[in-house]
């Protein structure tokens, strides 16, 4: 007699039950059932993953972590949104502080542009009066260097009405996901 008693049965291949008093040969990379002597099953062992089954149990596996990671990484983010905080029109204290920095940026640069074309006007004229001689290489250099210098205050201007659209965009987001907080929590305090 075995030791223990036990019993090992599978299906083979074929489908017909195959027991033993050890695992029998037919039973290897199979599922089987371990039988006690009063015929109880103690437990039933699943057969080895093919590679699919392993393939499919980690990218399940994976796609859970990438979900608990999110998850993680939203209630990190409630967090810090409650704590920065305290209601709705904290945001928009905040959001109007953060645009009217950006806005004063923006209206300097504007200033600046019309400056550099007021004074285009003035060496365009200037220009005129050496329309069939040489210029001198200080008007010319002047020249350059107003229209490199309107190109740069043009690419400040933009970056500055991105950077606008950026603070409006995050604090609509801000404003929309602490709604959101707010409206889940609110059931719980009832």
């Amino acid at each position: 007699m075995a030791a223990g008693g036990n019993i090992y049965c599978c299906e083979d291949a074929n489908g017909r039950s195959v027991c033993g008093d050890v695992l029998p040969v037919q039973c290897y990379g199979r599922a089987y059932r371990e039988i006690s002597p009063q015929g109880i099953v103690r437990r039933v062992v699943a057969a080895p993953m093919t590679a699919a089954e392993v393939a499919r149990q980690r990218e399940e596996e994976r796609r859970q972590r990438l979900e608990d990671e999110r998850i993680r990484i939203e209630r990190l983010r409630d967090k810090a949104l409650l704590e920065t905080y305290g209601g709705l029109d904290d945001i928009d204290v905040q959001q109007r502080r953060a645009e009217l920095e950006v806005e004063r940026d923006l209206d300097a640069a504007r200033q600046r542009e019309t400056e550099l074309r007021q004074a285009r006007v003035l060496l365009d004229r200037e220009a005129e009066f050496y329309a069939r001689r040489p210029m001198p290489p200080q008007l010319a250099k002047d020249l350059r260097e107003n229209q490199l210098e309107q190109l740069a205050q043009k690419s400040v201007i933009e970056s500055k009405q991105r950077q606008l659209e950026a603070i409006r965009a995050r604090y609509e987001e801000d404003r929309q996901r602490y709604r959101e907080i707010l409206e889940r929590r609110a059931p719980r305090s009832r």
